[in-house]
């Protein structure tokens, strides 16, 4: 390659560089952008993050000391209707005490293709929202204008904050392909922060030191022979910075798939935890990550340890609701059913108080903590051993690092020899040890009042059951007709009670038909619903004219009818995560079928029992004949909550020989 060649090589990937530098700025959107119909690495993508940079500094004035400033600016396409929700942005704000934090938004702007030429579209007043949550966060919401399939959008927020015990989370991987991510924390030599991964694929990252400095004017009044004055002076400070730079491209999307906690808990991302202060000429102050530090905190938190401490307000009352009792067990339970009956859950997540315990007994309204703390407290005077639990809930994400921001929930526990009591009183169809979904998200921390605090296993070991009892027979239009009892005990009973026992009948029926593929539902009983102790149980006759097919002189039966899925759940060829049950489940089915007058069997689909392996799932299916019935019984059981993500195969595969075997078909031929 001679000299002039190589020279006009170097300045075309100069010239290249150069424009992939533009691209990760705002107000650079190219009609290039704009044309693109779909992803070139995901064709099934919604939308795409192009980019987004983050920077966190530690700006120094006098009268507030260092602020930390979070500034991300964020450009994202749109390709389908199913990607509007990418046009929205919600930002969380502290309110609370002194220390409140403030959002702003700008540089908010849509971008249409109109006629070849770009149209834009900046975000007015309207588009921009200011709510807030309760006492101690807002939310800052913007909802970008005109958007269509094709639009890009761009904004930028700034966040600053006084509160620099923790740098919140920023994730490089989301539900839809990020093509670029850029991270950037300056951090002053005074603080050292730990940093939390979590994902299975990391970011590249750079540090580097950097010498910087601060100027710290003050002021002095002199008084003199009777003259006072002031003298100014400025004080130049210097200090080393740490640039931390993480970047990632070309980061897949996080593909949603059934049976899954929480899919932010497994997408690639970064937090700090403050550890240690060292200001200049002060005693070094160090923030311990442990669980205990971490705990005994939130303990001595002014709308935690001393709202669980305070009586006074219900005494008479639990006295009463306990009068005569003298069995541990039934002391619980009068006590928790008074406070399921008697407070309502405001729908607030929290482990610390909102307006009080007093003033949440008084209403007979309260937010988690309120209610929650106001059962332990109740416990205790009734001589129980009870001590509250900090969980992250579901939606909040699992608490793998110490961190007092790791929590957004407490829930009550009773000690009882070497086992735990959980209850939640702010489900009223909740039961003690059946806690609502929303809390089962692996572990809690149990703070006891001597400051020391113990791991607990949120997730249910005992097994939920499901029992379908069925009975049918072909009439003569050739048409199902049968009677089904079916039994939901534990989490089964409390997710229909949540879901179905509010509705009127008629729209439950509708529901139910529309469910089971338009059957038709007649004579339906259910007993138990308010009755916790007991199982629901439902009762109904039914006629069904989707699983029959007749084809000449033989008969096609699908004999689990509506009570099978047509399709496997696990689609992914690997998955990253674990799959995620909630609880562990059985489901038994008992058929009894009828052989119609003038028919008899050709064939029967075989018997089958298979197992995953390390007694996570089994599952058995028993067919035979006996007279004139065929009887079918089916029992499929996952021994476990969670499953490992190594087993996400087996799964799979377990799941694809149930589903095929539940669809197979018994053969009647006329005689």
């Amino acid at each position: 390659m001679n000299f002039k060649k190589l020279f006009i090589s170097l300045l075309f990937i100069f010239f290249l560089s150069f424009l992939n530098a533009q691209e990760y700025k705002l107000g650079k959107v190219s009609i290039a952008e704009l044309e693109q119909k779909e992803h070139p690495k995901d064709l099934s993508a919604v939308a795409a993050i192009l980019f987004k940079k983050g920077e966190v500094r530690f700006d120094y004035s006098d009268d507030k000391g260092f602020e930390m400033v979070t500034e991300v600016k964020t450009r994202i396409k749109i390709y389908k209707k199913d990607g509007y929700e990418w046009a929205n942005r919600i930002v969380r704000y502290y309110i609370g005490g002194s220390d409140k934090e403030s959002v702003s938004f700008s540089d908010a702007v849509t971008y249409n293709l109109v006629a070849g030429k770009i149209e834009k579209t900046k975000l007015k007043n309207d588009g921009e929202f200011d709510e807030k949550i309760n006492k101690l966060w807002g939310q800052k919401k913007i909802s970008m204008p005109n958007i269509k399939e094709g639009s890009v959008i761009e904004f930028q927020y700034t966040l600053r904050s006084p509160l620099i015990g923790s740098i919140d989370d920023w994730q490089f991987q989301t539900t839809i392909p990020v093509n670029y991510s850029e991270y950037i924390t300056y951090v002053p030599e005074y603080y050292i922060y730990n940093p939390n991964y979590k994902g299975v694929i990391f970011p590249k990252v750079t540090v580097e030191k950097n010498n910087k400095f601060i100027t710290i004017n003050s002021k002095e009044r002199v008084s003199n022979s009777h003259v006072t004055s002031t003298s100014f002076s400025s004080d130049k400070i210097d200090f080393v910075e740490t640039k931390t730079t993480h970047l990632a491209e070309n980061m897949p999307a996080m593909k949603e798939e059934s049976y899954i906690n929480n899919i932010a808990n497994y997408l690639s991302s970064v937090s700090y935890e403050l550890s240690i202060i060292k200001y200049p000429n002060k005693p070094l102050k160090t923030y311990s990550t442990d669980w205990e530090t971490v705990t005994k905190k939130i303990y001595d938190y002014d709308d935690f340890g001393p709202e669980l401490n305070k009586t006074g307000y219900f005494e008479n009352d639990i006295t009463a609701v306990i009068n005569g009792l003298t069995v541990r067990d039934e002391i619980i339970a009068a006590i928790f059913n008074y406070v399921k009956s008697s407070i309502k859950w405001d729908g607030y997540y929290s482990y610390g108080c909102n307006d009080g315990v007093k003033t949440a007994y008084k209403n007979k309204t309260g937010n988690v903590a309120e209610i929650n703390l106001m059962l332990t407290s109740m416990l205790r005077f009734a001589g129980i051993s009870a001590n509250p639990v900090l969980v992250s809930t579901r939606s909040n994400g699992i608490a793998l690092f110490p961190s007092r921001n790791a929590f957004n929930y407490v829930i009550a526990a009773v000690e009882i020899e070497n086992d735990l009591i959980l209850l939640d009183a702010t489900e009223k169809y909740a039961l003690p040890n059946i806690l609502p979904v929303r809390d089962l998200n692996w572990y809690g921390r149990l703070i006891r009042k001597d400051g020391t605090s113990a791991q607990v296993d949120l997730m249910p070991k005992l097994v939920s059951k499901e029992v379908n009892n069925l009975s049918f027979s072909i009439n003569k239009d050739n048409a199902i007709e049968g009677k089904i009892r079916k039994q939901l005990t534990d989490y089964e009973a409390l997710e229909f009670r949540q879901n179905s026992v509010a509705l009127n009948k008629e729209a439950y029926l509708e529901g139910l038909e529309t469910a089971n593929n338009n059957i038709e539902v007649s004579d339906y009983v259910r007993d138990n619903d308010l009755d916790l102790s007991k199982p629901i149980v439902e009762t109904y006759s039914f006629k069904d004219n989707n699983h029959i097919e007749i084809i000449n002189d033989k008969m096609y039966i699908s004999p689990l009818l509506f009570l099978t899925a047509k399709e496997n759940p696990f689609k992914q060829e690997k998955r990253e995560y674990p799959v995620d049950f909630s609880y562990p489940n059985q489901e038994k089915i008992n058929i009894n079928i009828d052989i119609p007058e003038g028919y008899k069997v050709e064939t029967l689909p075989t018997a089958l029992n298979i197992a995953t392996g390390d007694d996570i799932g089994t599952f058995k299916y028993m067919i035979g004949t006996t007279d004139n019935k065929i009887q079918i019984t089916e029992t499929f059981t996952m021994n476990v909550a969670i499953v490992p993500s190594d087993y996400y195969e087996v799964i799979k595969d377990f799941y694809q020989k149930i589903i095929d075997k539940q669809n197979e078909k018994i053969v009647l031929v006329k005689i």
